[in-house]
């Protein structure tokens, strides 16, 4: 038995609206959004009475998709947005982008801001990091030549 794909990462959040319009900065397409509550859902994330709203968005193609949640009870706990990249824990999330200084250029006309700047790794890629709204740190990477 193996895993035979990666479905979606699910990003808890507080404010719904601006994560989604973040990620659709970013380029991505909201496939769904929506209530989500019952019995079901209890079960899978083992809390009693959950009542979510969530957005589902993908990269254009399908080929990857973040699952954001915004609690309404039991309301989330523990956030910590100003947390350093080095913080144990998922950090970060990565996307591959065809011109990264257009993208930044893009997040910041929207208020978003680079964690350091964008670097070059040998001949291979220019990466930098953004953080979004409520901490949330994404990673871009411009594949060169």
């Amino acid at each position: 038995m193996a895993v035979t794909r990666m479905d979606h990462v699910g990003v808890v959040v507080e404010d719904l609206e601006a994560a989604t319009a973040f990620f659709v900065a970013l380029g991505m397409e909201v496939e769904g959004s929506g209530p989500v509550e019952g019995q079901w859902v209890d079960t899978v994330v083992g809390l009693d009475g959950v009542r979510v709203d969530v957005a589902m968005v993908r990269v254009p193609g399908g080929h990857g998709k973040l699952e954001l949640t915004r609690f309404h009870h039991p309301l989330a706990t523990g956030s910590e947005p100003d947390a350093p990249a080095n913080r144990l824990g998922l950090r970060r999330l990565m996307f591959a982008v065809d011109d990264i200084d257009e993208v930044v250029a893009g997040l910041r006309a929207r208020g978003f801001d680079l964690v350091g700047d964008i670097a070059q790794f040998e001949d291979v890629y220019r990466l930098c990091y953004v953080r979004g709204p409520e901490g949330i740190i994404v990673a871009l990477a411009e594949e060169l030549g």
